[in-house]
């Protein structure tokens, strides 16, 4: 089930389950995983892209193994906002993806996450060699640790 809209999906994941977030690029994928209740994003590895097939079966053993309760790719929207053929390729990623597995799939805006894995893994004086291996999987901790934020935000605003 693909959830556009990210309150949708925050609604949707199972409570207590860990989310599996990914940076789509073209030539790898970063993932991460969050703890089970919703506190902290954590870089788990870097899958360089074969073809789908294989792509989707080595995420959805993550997903399987961390017993994920739903998928949140990053979406590259442009500054402005817009969608370009970046997005698109996204969301057909999710269709492709949606189609085996039952998981919830949701969407976050990356906007400058890459940007700022790098800036934090030059901070952390990280090698240029180790930054270009990392770069991907901490990109998508960020990536998921903004939705991880928003998802406790909107906790916090429902009445009880």
């Amino acid at each position: 089930m693909i959830c556009d809209v990210f309150e949708e999906f925050a609604a949707t994941v199972a409570p207590m389950t860990a989310l599996v977030g990914l940076d789509l690029g073209t030539k790898t994928i970063g993932v991460a995983v969050s703890d089970r209740i919703g506190t902290v994003a954590t870089p788990v590895e870097t899958i360089k892209r074969k073809k789908f097939s294989l792509d989707a079966e080595r995420l959805l053993q993550i997903a399987t193994d961390r017993s994920a309760g739903g998928i949140l790719l990053g979406l590259p929207r442009n500054m402005d906002g817009s969608e370009g053929p970046r997005c698109q390729s996204t969301r057909s990623f999710a269709r492709n993806l949606s189609r085996l597995t039952d998981l919830p799939i949701g969407f976050w805006d990356e906007r400058l996450s890459t940007v700022a894995a790098e800036k934090a893994l030059l901070e952390a004086d990280t090698t240029r060699k180790r930054r270009s291996e990392v770069i991907d999987h901490v990109a998508a901790s960020y990536i998921l640790q903004g939705a991880l934020d928003r998802m406790r935000h909107i906790k916090t605003e429902q009445p009880t």
